[in-house]
């Protein structure tokens, strides 16, 4: 007889639960599966799915999936709903950094952690947590290794595993490393109709981000055979359309509407996309990482829309440009990287904001420049205005450089290491 296995929304609730207990009550160490800061859709919606299926296998060792934003941050992102609905589950359900008990009750020494959609840990929770030795235990990853995670880490005692590939989506990487799981759950030649809901359920939980960041899987620069398999596979496990929730976000009528990848697409694209609601102050923590490498600290932010559009509907560029300022004391940042993501004139646009703050930033800023520009295409931005340019080196402000980025295969994933390759080259010099 197949294992009874639980929808996800049981499995959440019981994952909450043993988060809410007091240590003492628990025999082992609490194991969590992180996404990375920027908690997208991607590490969102990975975390919760590699956390399900890793916790259904022998020894079934509970995996609390963590989103790593505080609660009031999920809010921020609509397209994550058009994701969980058909997966059975909303936004209360899953647990964020404002579920984490505080350090008189959770300390590290209760605590494992599994890395996902990233492969070294950043922020505060690596501070407060990860510092053991044998705290990290595995990861699943798309971006290049940065070495924190043992090579053996997978023959230790508690090791998971350790999966670190190129590919569009990480979930991809998520769902190849659960599929044989995934099959062994859903092998009952009868499957109860509860079965064949789960099974809808996760499909569209692991489709959703996948879907998102090949384009459909037609990125030519994204796509990998890792995310045309995920998808195959995911839609193979979507015997029937799912019955209590509509995969139409935009139509509660269409309970039980079959399926259709290009529509699913579509639903979670348009939700991403529509940030008019946000405030620049939404915009830059909406998608947002942060690392520190010697003495610089360096803030990402990825916007779903271009510069054109955020001066025109969210606010002028006096607005723009203070938010960027009050961001960067908030976070304690020499470096900020705005970049923005779009469709304009039917054609795919990436642009790029660089801010450089002290002497040592603007060297960086213009390292980074000189090694990476060529690469990346960059051409100042609106047919070279300079409107958001600020190189007169005007005391306290720093200095700025807004492009169009031609090199559209370069995200963030690319970007970010550039830019930190250009703070380490500087520092070596000082």
């Amino acid at each position: 007889m197949a294992p009874v296995r639980p929808s996800l929304k049981t499995f959440l609730a019981t994952a909450r639960k043993a988060l809410a207990s007091p240590p003492t009550q628990t025999s082992a160490p609490l194991t969590f599966v992180l996404g990375n800061e920027s908690a997208d859709l991607d590490s969102l919606c990975s975390a919760v799915l590699l956390a399900y299926f890793r916790s259904q296998i022998p020894p079934h060792t509970l995996h609390i999936p963590l989103s790593h934003l505080p609660r009031a941050d999920l809010a921020l992102r609509p397209e994550l709903n058009a994701v969980l609905r058909p997966a059975g589950v909303t936004n209360d359900d899953l647990l964020t950094l404002s579920d984490l008990p505080g350090a008189e009750t959770l300390g590290p020494e209760n605590t494992r952690w599994l890395l996902v959609d990233h492969n070294a840990p950043t922020g505060e929770l690596a501070s407060r947590f990860m510092s053991r030795e044998d705290s990290l235990i595995g990861c699943i990853d798309h971006h290049a290794d940065e070495g924190k995670i043992p090579q053996d880490v997978s023959s230790r005692s508690a090791g998971g595993p350790r999966v670190i590939e190129r590919s569009g989506s990480c979930m991809s990487l998520v769902v190849d490393h659960c599929r044989s799981t995934w099959e062994k759950l859903s092998s009952s030649s009868s499957p109860s109709s509860q079965d064949i809901e789960i099974d809808a359920q996760l499909a569209h939980l692991a489709l959703g981000p996948i879907l998102i960041d090949t384009t459909n899987l037609t990125s030519k620069d994204k796509t990998t055979e890792w995310d045309i398999s995920a998808v195959k596979f995911a839609e193979s496990m979507m015997a029937a359309p799912i019955s209590t929730l509509s995969t139409n976000s935009h139509d509660s009528n269409n309970q039980g509407s079959p399926y259709s990848r290009s529509k699913y697409f579509d639903q979670i694209t348009h939700l991403k996309e529509e940030i008019k609601s946000l405030s620049y102050c939404d915009l830059l923590r909406k998608d947002y990482k942060q690392w520190t490498e010697g003495p610089l600290t360096l803030g990402t932010c990825v916007i779903m829309r271009g510069f054109s559009y955020l001066l025109q509907e969210i606010g002028p560029k006096e607005e723009f440009l203070s938010a960027i300022q009050k961001w960067k004391d908030e976070q304690g940042l020499d470096l900020v990287a705005v970049m923005t993501v779009s469709k304009q004139e039917g054609e795919f646009t990436r642009e790029l904001l660089v801010w450089a703050f002290g002497e040592t930033a603007i060297r960086v800023a213009r390292q980074f420049v000189d090694d990476f520009g060529d690469k990346l295409g960059l051409e100042r931005w609106n047919s070279g205005s300079g409107e958001l340019d600020l190189d007169d080196g005007q005391e306290g402000q720093g200095w700025r450089m807004c492009w169009r980025q031609r090199g559209v295969e370069s995200s963030r994933k690319q970007v970010a290491p550039m830019l930190r390759n250009a703070i380490n080259k500087v520092g070596s010099k000082l």
